[in-house]
Formats: structure tokens, sequence, C-alpha cells
């Protein structure tokens, strides 16, 4: 695969970050996230490891420096560790960071190898410390699977950083107890509104917490410093001063942050979408296994910088209200 023009959208922002889906299957059902009774994607409609290798090549070559392996969960698939060892050799090789976003209820099992393949990073989602509150809300009592996951990372000198969606009703009084544990393991939390993607039995209205009241909450608890650091991402980052920690706020609701986008997803089924918050998308799997795969995916990549768009328009304004995207966040990828 020859190096092609850099990816650079209409608003001149360079996009450097590819967020890869595996799969759309998740070993848990969190009620925020997806029904009980989840249809998932026929596996013939998923790319094949060939694919998803060739498209990350073909993302390399035009100016991709980090790439997030995401699902569903990734660990549920089968020949994940393939392709984190064939990407893996891209580290210093136009690639300068593979990561993965996991659920951690398989981390033990592959933290090892993760490392080994040379990924020095995990984010876990995690929103509760409650044994019978995880059940409740991931509807599968997972946790000491998840604890596990998080001390084998640890062990295999995976820095980690947990993903907590914040949660009115159901987690709220305990993210201070979180956010203190997490830092007494050595490990970095992200606070994250909750997303309206997709349809879920209960109402997001109901559970929507607004970051800007955890925070005041937070500060009258300890004390909360700007800081310098940056990823790239869209977190804004605070020191905890009493903690010795770091904590992100990622707001996609109450505070925007989509002028420095330099991400784009694409889902498991080669569906490449511009934006999370949008529809704008461009079928990266027809291209590939088109007649002319190299030049139609290079044709496929620019249409997608023609069509990003400027910013997410997400809201939670009243009760019963439909989500912004019919697509379930595990079908996008985290």
């Amino acid at each position: 695969m020859t190096s092609a023009a850099p990816l650079v959208d209409q608003f001149q922002r360079r996009i450097t970050y590819l967020r890869l889906s595996v799969t759309d299957r998740c070993d848990l059902r969190c009620s925020y996230c997806m029904p009980e009774r989840m249809t998932f994607l026929p596996r013939k409609d998923v790319l094949s490891l060939e694919e998803l290798h060739e498209l990350s090549l073909g993302f390399i070559a035009r100016g991709i420096r980090k790439i997030r392996l995401t699902g569903g969960e990734p660990l549920v698939r089968r020949d994940m560790m393939e392709l984190v060892q064939a990407l893996g050799r891209k580290i210093g090789d136009g690639l300068d960071e593979l990561t993965l976003t996991t659920n951690a209820t398989r981390l033990a099992e592959f933290a090892d190898g993760l490392a080994a393949a040379g990924v020095k990073r995990v984010n876990v989602s995690l929103d509760t410390l409650d044994r019978e509150g995880f059940a409740a809300l991931a509807r599968r009592d997972s946790l000491p699977q998840v604890l596990e996951g998080l001390q084998a990372a640890r062990e295999a000198g995976l820095v980690v950083k947990l993903n907590t969606v914040a949660l009115k009703g159901i987690n709220e009084a305990e993210i201070p107890d979180i956010i203190a544990w997490a830092h007494g393991q050595g490990f970095e939390i992200t606070l994250i509104e909750v997303m309206p993607l997709g349809e879920v039995e209960e109402d997001r209205f109901d559970h929507y917490l607004p970051l800007l009241a955890v925070r005041e909450d937070l500060e009258k608890r300890w004390t909360l410093q700007p800081s310098e650091h940056r990823t790239g991402g869209p977190a804004r980052y605070f020191d905890i001063a009493e903690t010795g920690g770091r904590l992100g706020l990622i707001t996609p609701l109450t505070q925007n942050f989509c002028e420095g986008c330099n991400r784009i997803r694409v889902t498991a089924t080669g569906q490449l979408y511009a934006c999370l918050g949008g529809n704008e998308q461009v079928d990266l799997r027809a291209a590939l296994r088109s007649d002319a795969p190299d030049r139609a995916l290079q044709d496929a990549l620019d249409t997608a910088m023609r069509i990003k768009p400027e910013r997410h328009h997400f809201a939670i304004e009243e009760p019963g209200a439909a989500p912004a995207l019919s697509r379930h966040m595990s079908m996008t990828g985290g």
C-alpha cells in the first residue's frame, strides 16, 4: 500500500486517529448501551481478519497514527489477537500507538499477549464497584472477572484508564469512591455523559447526569486543578490534589468538543462513520471487495473527508425522546 495524501476534512482538521470495531457482539448487556435481547449482525456481514488488516494498512498509508480496536467487546472475537499482532508490527513503521477499549471480562486471559504485541494502554469500561449494582447494570454478574482482568493488565505492564458513564440514580453517589479507588490502583479515570444512541428499555432522560453538576460536587470534596495533559481526544483533564491522580471529563451533551476532532470510526461491517453523532457514512467494505480495492478505498476515504460534519448535535432534553441516532454504540464502536 503506497502512501497517499493525509486525511484532512473540509474544516482543515487532520484525521490521525481510527477507532476500528472488530465486532458488534458483547458478553455484557449494559442497560444504557443495548437491550437484553440484542440482535447482533450475521457473521458473514462482518469484515474478515484479512479485510480488517488491509483496511488498517490503508488508513496508516493516509496518515492514521493511532488505532483503537473496539466493539462491542473486541476480546470476544476469536481471531482478535492475530489482528493485534499484525498491527503491532506496524508500531514505529507508520503507527505510533495501538490500543483497545474493553469491558475487561476476558482481559486476564489476554493481557500478557496484548503487551507482547506492542499494546501499551487499554481503556476499561467500568461503571460501578458494587457487585450487585454491576449485575443489575450489566445484566451479568461479571465484576469479579473484570477486577481480575484489571489486576492482570497492571501486572502485564499495561497502562489502564477507566471509563465510567455517569448515571443519575444508578452510580451517581458512588462516583467519588470509584475515582478514589481508581487513583489508589494507579489508574486514570474518565467520566462520560450518557449518549443517546440506539433504543434501550429504559428512558435515558431518567439517568442523564450532566458532568458540570458532577464536577461541582467533586469540588466540594477535593481540589481539582485543570491539567495541561492532552491526548488528542475529547476529554478535559483535571489533577486531584488529594488523590494524586488525574480525572478526565467527556461532555458530549453539555460542552461540545468537536472543534478539535481528529478521529473517524469504522464498524465491524466496514461502514465508516465520519462522526459518532451523525449518519454520514461511507461503505469501505464495498470498496475492499471491489475489482480495484486500492483505488476504491482511496476514493472512499476522500469522500469521508468531504462529508465529515463540523460537530454532532446530541441532546437529552425531555422524557421519552427518541435517541439521537437509531444505531447502538456497540454497532459504531466505542
